[in-house]
């Protein structure tokens, strides 16, 4: 990558290199974080090493620039012979040497194979038993190699599924798990989603918890990091992709099948179940709960691990002596929409509403989804902020955003969802007796927003206004003196 052909890599997303190869703008970025992180003080000397422009080198120096922000039975045992058990195994092997997950011969392939190209004349319920027998006998003559890691070298990470009372409600949490390779220091945080946005939202709060970055983190080969492979031939997905250049580590990615490349981490799942959700833990909310697995997390450290000199704690002051500094700009890993408002003042994003003030009606908007939460911006001003909606086709619905216009269609305020949605009915029972026009239970609804419906309802109001409302339909006085006349006329003519 030593000759690129384009000196300028913000305005395009791939060049091709002096060799031919397509060298893309994250390569480029993560080539020049990488100089940076390994002592190279020199901008000028990072662009002669790497053969683009000086102007390049600067703009994406010290990281707070980044190239991709822009202005998916066995039956007759007789019939297997020797001949046949040799042919199976070799298509195993073959497989093996391959290592392409989803192009890997199927008991039924390996017998249609037989048929076709040995004359096999047995049954295919024999060869899928003996499929069977030779994938479970090599499983069982599988040795596994002992690992070891220099101090900062690793970070493994594995996702596991908890249950917990949440409010007296049983609920299925996701547990994003980590631990240093060296000094078996942990570090757990949970969540709703394993979605992306939730993936490197922990990784970046596991690099603030250990005060830096790791040469590599190593993970399986789940759907949120994987575009592509698996193992050693896996392609990390292109928002991993800008996280590990972005922060200077490896992504690396275990192989099928192999849960001792990170055998760490899977048993810091097991632990965590067994010392933190057993029995099952009573929490408030999420935070309640990540609270007391970072408590977990704290003790550890005190913890001594078999084979080991010293506790957990003074090994990962080693750990953090050798781990690469953070950068000084935090990675926006949002998830971005931009849906317009609509005539009931929600944006939709991800199959579920969301409002904003009612001034904003048919504005264009930004949506930032981040794990637990969305923002709404428009034209870089934050309109709105909501609690992410977990499920499908819901609604969250801001009073405050309705209340100007409650304010001028009083009627509406008993059947409104963002009253319902917000207050109870006795609230609504008792406001509806206080004889007040629309200005003032608007006020009311503000303070109950803030001070909650008892306190409000306790208190003293102030003398009911009887004037018209604006919204209500004005009475007017009509002169009955002529009425007057004509009944006395016709009371007298009886």
């Amino acid at each position: 990558m030593s000759h690129l052909k384009a000196s300028r890599i913000i305005d395009v997303d791939y060049y091709a290199g002096g060799d031919g190869k397509v060298v893309t703008s994250v390569d480029v970025y993560k080539s020049i974080r990488a100089l940076q992180l390994e002592g190279v003080t020199s901008q000028r000397a990072a662009a002669k090493i790497l053969g683009i422009s000086r102007n390049t080198v600067k703009k994406y120096w010290m990281g707070d620039a980044v190239p991709w922000d822009r202005k998916a039975y066995q039956r007759e045992a007789s019939v297997v012979t020797p001949e046949v058990k040799q042919f199976i195994e070799h298509c195993l092997d073959t497989d093996a040497a391959e290592g392409v997950r989803k192009q890997h011969h199927t008991a039924r392939r390996i017998y249609n194979r037989l048929v076709e190209e040995r004359g096999y004349t047995g049954s295919e319920s024999a060869i899928r038993a003996a499929v069977h027998e030779a994938k479970a006998e090599r499983k069982e003559n599988e040795v596994f190699i002992p690992l070891r890691f220099a101090p900062g070298q690793a970070l493994q990470i594995d996702w596991g599924e908890a249950t917990v009372k949440l409010a007296g409600e049983k609920v299925k949490v996701n547990l994003f798990c980590a631990r240093m390779s060296y000094s078996c220091a942990p570090y757990v945080i949970a969540y709703w989603r394993q979605n992306l946005e939730s993936f490197l939202d922990a990784i970046i709060h596991t690099l603030n918890y250990f005060g830096g970055v790791p040469r590599s983190i190593i993970f399986d080969n789940a759907r949120v990091a994987v575009k592509s492979g698996f193992g050693a031939h896996a392609a990390a997905q292109d928002d991993y992709s800008k996280l590990a250049a972005h922060y200077g580590f490896q992504p690396v990615f275990c192989n099928p099948a192999s849960g001792n490349e990170k055998g760490l981490v899977e048993n810091l799942v097991g632990y965590i179940r067994r010392n933190v959700c057993v029995p099952l833990p009573q929490v408030d909310s999420l935070e309640d709960l990540n609270t007391k697995l970072l408590e977990q997390c704290a003790k550890y450290l005190n913890h001594k691990i078999d084979g080991r000199s010293q506790e957990v704690g003074k090994m990962l002051a080693e750990d953090q002596a050798h781990l690469h500094p953070l950068p000084k700009y935090v990675l926006d890993i949002s998830k971005k929409a931009y849906p317009k408002v609509n005539r009931y003042s929600t944006v939709l994003f991800d199959t579920n509403y969301y409002s904003v003030p009612c001034k904003y009606r048919g504005k264009d908007t930004t949506v930032k989804a981040y794990p637990n939460r969305v923002e709404i911006w428009i034209n870089g001003l934050l309109v709105a902020t909501h609690d992410r909606c977990m499920g499908r086709k819901q609604e969250s619905l801001d009073l405050r955003h309705y209340l100007p216009i409650l304010e001028r269609k009083g009627r509406a305020i008993r059947y409104a969802r963002p009253v319902l949605n917000a207050v109870p009915a006795e609230f609504l029972n008792w406001m509806e007796k206080q004889h007040l026009n629309s200005k003032q239970m608007v006020e009311l609804l503000e303070q109950c927003l803030t001070d909650g419906y008892l306190a409000v309802m306790q208190r003293d109001l102030p003398t009911p206004d009887m004037s018209i409302a604006k919204n209500d339909v004005p009475v007017l006085s009509v002169d009955l003196s002529q009425y007057d006349k004509l009944y006395e006329r016709k009371g007298a003519a009886s």
